[in-house]
């Protein structure tokens, strides 16, 4: 299986979040799966696709010439995918991939989120978004998403939805299914 895993490049976050890297991607290459990331260098990305490189896995990394020249390529990719732009690094990522992870992240974490969201929406792919809400990282969101279909902005039955798992064991058996 190809998973696809947005999450944060930045290094100044709490151990306890890059740790989260560490450990998805080591699972990752332990059940013989391959990672498909950003490609760049930083916080969660070089943590999970470090772990998952190390132990074993197949890493694609799609990564656009900005992110290049600013010198953040990472070097542990199997196979790299250059692109134009982040427009064209978020639909080669969701075309590579078969489920898409999200860690907690940033600005360009919740843009691909909702990107895989929107894009499920209106029929581009029927691929499964999981969003890790560890501590709770995501609550405003869920609220927000909540609030949006208390009015009526998004159905109630909305089939296309991300799924929301607190733990990483629960992300796992999400992923085995």
């Amino acid at each position: 299986m190809r998973i696809a895993v947005y999450c944060s490049a930045k290094d100044a976050i709490p151990e306890e979040y890059l740790a989260l890297g560490d450990a998805l991607g080591r699972w990752i290459g332990e059940q013989g799966h391959t990672l498909v990331y950003g490609g760049a260098t930083g916080g969660l990305m070089s943590r999970t696709s470090d772990a998952a490189k190390n132990a074993g896995a197949h890493v694609i990394g799609v990564i656009p010439p900005r992110i290049k020249a600013a010198g953040r390529l990472a070097t542990n990719c199997d196979y790299l995918i250059e692109v134009n732009n982040m427009s064209e690094r978020k639909q080669r990522m969701r075309d590579e991939a078969d489920i898409i992870v999200c860690l907690p992240g940033s600005y360009g974490t919740l843009d691909e989120m909702m990107d895989a969201t929107s894009s499920a929406i209106v029929g581009e792919h029927h691929k499964p978004v999981y969003v890790l809400n560890y501590k709770g990282f995501y609550e405003p969101l869920k609220q927000q998403i909540a609030h949006m279909q208390s009015l009526q902005f998004i159905p109630q039955e909305e089939h296309y939805k991300p799924t929301f798992v607190d733990t990483l064991e629960d992300l796992y058996r999400a992923l085995k299914h």
